[in-house]
């Protein structure tokens, strides 16, 4: 990888930058002073609540750290469909004791006055989600010196990503927690997606960009396998949900290894994209019927999230969380990364003793 972005941080570890109130600064301080690199999350923010975090997190840390967006939707979806999804959520609304949410509250995420509060106020590293920022925005960052990343599910979506100049490209699999950072949220292709690992050997492959690989990595020696297919890091959303320094709600937390939650499943059901999460009440039966409308349903749902995590209720909740959720350990952020920079060491060291005609399988 440009030794631009390996010189920012000892350990090919990164976190996942979660909205929603999980990447807050103490999480991303813990990381980053442990060596790895930490990300805040600045999606469902406003662009002074971006600029606060990003204040608390410099007082916790003099490391680099790095800051996600997410892109401005295009205006696709059908109004009757969430029209439909609306009543068919009253019962939520009825039951919760709440109203259901304006679908129509924004479809830009606040983007240019957060770009514009990035660029008076330069961080290391910068990435996107939910699709690819324009070249021009990409040269003004860098020329505040801030390193850009963005996500890529395909390799076409990589190839879009090398053309717009950014530094690196986060392939993330299908495996991943939460939303899947396609380009265009195309509805017949909503429920499939590619393989981490086949992902990172295609991308790598198809452009020059380094490759940061995310999805359902969990430990060291998944580390080792994304990095002896070509990446350069990983990136770890779920593994750190678990920490006491994540801003995620306590039943989310217990949700990770709860035996009532036994897998995940894509889902437009909470936000009108396809994200993964633990399959609940709430996913079971409102998943099948959700529309691709983002971020109208996010907006619709919003308040029935809240009732139902104050309520107790995680049936009620988006539990986002990868395919190797059942792993996740309860240990602080920092310890975390210390043990999975041993798990790696030891699994490398494995693979050089095989390599050399050792027994280690």
């Amino acid at each position: 990888m440009s030794s631009a972005l390996t010189d920012l941080f000892p350990y090919p570890i990164v976190q996942a930058p979660m909205a929603g109130g999980v990447s807050v600064p103490r999480l991303a301080a813990a990381v980053c002073e442990a060596g790895g690199l930490g990300f805040l999350a600045a999606g469902y923010k406003t662009a002074d609540g971006m600029y606060q975090e990003i204040k608390q997190l410099r007082g916790l840390t003099a490391r680099p750290f790095g800051v996600n967006l997410f892109m401005p939707q295009p205006e696709t979806a059908d109004p009757s469909a969430v029209g439909v999804y609306a009543h068919q959520l009253a019962g939520e609304a009825a039951w919760y004791g709440t109203e259901l949410g304006d679908p129509e509250c924004g479809r830009d995420d606040g983007y240019d006055t957060k770009l514009a509060v990035l660029l008076d106020n330069p961080v290391p590293v910068v990435s996107f989600h939910f699709g690819v920022p324009s070249r021009e925005v990409v040269d003004s960052l860098h020329r505040v010196g801030t390193f850009t990343l963005v996500t890529a599910t395909t390799v076409d979506e990589a190839r879009a990503v090398e053309q717009a100049g950014a530094d690196a490209v986060i392939a993330q699999g299908v495996e991943a927690g939460g939303h899947q950072g396609t380009h265009r949220d195309h509805p017949e292709t909503g429920g499939s997606g590619i393989g981490l690992l086949s992902l990172v050997a295609g991308i790598r492959e198809a452009v020059s960009l380094p490759v940061v690989a995310a999805g359902g990595i969990m430990r060291g020696a998944q580390i080792a396998a994304v990095l002896a297919a070509g990446a350069s890091a990983a990136q770890l959303g779920t593994a750190f949900l678990a920490t006491p320094e994540s801003g995620a709600h306590a039943l989310h937390k217990q949700a990770l290894t709860d035996p009532l939650f036994v897998r995940t499943e894509l889902t437009r059901a909470f936000s009108g994209r396809p994200a993964r999460g633990l399959v609940n009440r709430f996913l079971r039966e409102h998943g099948p019927y959700a529309p691709a409308a983002y971020p109208e349903v996010h907006h619709l749902t919003a308040p029935l999230r809240k009732a139902a995590a104050k309520a107790g209720d995680a049936q009620g909740m988006a539990l986002w969380a990868g395919q190797g959720h059942r792993m996740a350990r309860d240990l602080p952020a920092g310890e975390l990364v210390a043990v999975l920079v041993d798990e790696l060491a030891s699994a490398e060291a494995a693979l050089t003793r095989y390599v050399n005609g050792g027994t280690d399988r």
